[in-house]
């Protein structure tokens, strides 16, 4: 296999997603920036379109072949490379885990995704307040039901589902990271805070960070 390359925005929370699940591996990676910010939409370009026909960021290249969506590239990253496992042995932790992370990548980020929020404004005439409060209501929603999955899971562990960081914390420090750039309230989620600040003191999750990866 030759070397892998990450097209991918530095505030993009599903390109986050993957940095931390390549740094956890300790595989090393060239970041490709696409820039997807309203004005520059790269992603939108004839050359980026070439590659990802959905023209959305994060992609993953490697031996020339390119492929999209993050939770899919996540699962084809913890199946080329075993260890240290994302996935617990238990299949039916297993379950839990995958349930957890998909409540963040189906549930509540794709209608926080920016498209979704440009067109709130666009074709709906929402202002800056409403789309703020729309993208809140989403991650209140999913957040409530994240903590009492978390807390089910059980307090006798440093994480989510354990002592090590699974596919549950690689996808929820994006989503934390998001919900404080829209000043979501967290007070009622002391579990999902907590392994949210635990996971930010890990040297894979540091690294991954968007002002760590941040353009100058």
């Amino acid at each position: 296999m030759s070397g892998v390359k990450l097209y991918e925005y530095w505030r993009s929370s599903a390109a986050y997603r993957l940095r931390i699940a390549l740094n956890l591996k300790g595989i090393d990676y060239e970041s490709e920036v696409v820039n997807i910010a309203p004005g520059a939409d790269e992603q939108f370009g004839d050359a980026y379109k070439m590659l990802n026909p959905q023209m959305r960021v994060p992609s993953i290249e490697v031996d020339g072949q390119v492929a999209g969506q993050s939770m899919a590239i996540l699962e084809w990253i913890e199946e080329t490379w075993a260890a240290p496992a994302l996935l617990p042995a238990d299949p039916w932790k297993r379950l839990k885990v995958r349930g957890f992370a998909d409540v963040i990548a189906c549930d509540i980020h794709p209608l926080n995704n920016l498209s979704v929020l440009a067109k709130l404004g666009s074709d709906f005439s929402a202002s800056k307040d409403a789309v703020g409060e729309w993208y809140r209501d989403w991650i209140i929603r999913g957040f409530t039901a994240l903590e009492a999955m978390a807390a089910e899971s059980g307090l006798n562990s440093a994480l989510l589902f354990g002592d090590e960081p699974t596919l549950a914390e690689v996808c929820l420090v994006p989503q934390m990271y998001n919900a404080r750039r829209f000043d979501t309230p967290l007070d009622a989620f002391p579990r999902l805070v907590d392994a949210d600040a635990k996971c930010r003191e890990i040297d894979a999750f540091k690294r991954a960070a968007p002002d760590a990866v941040k353009p100058d």
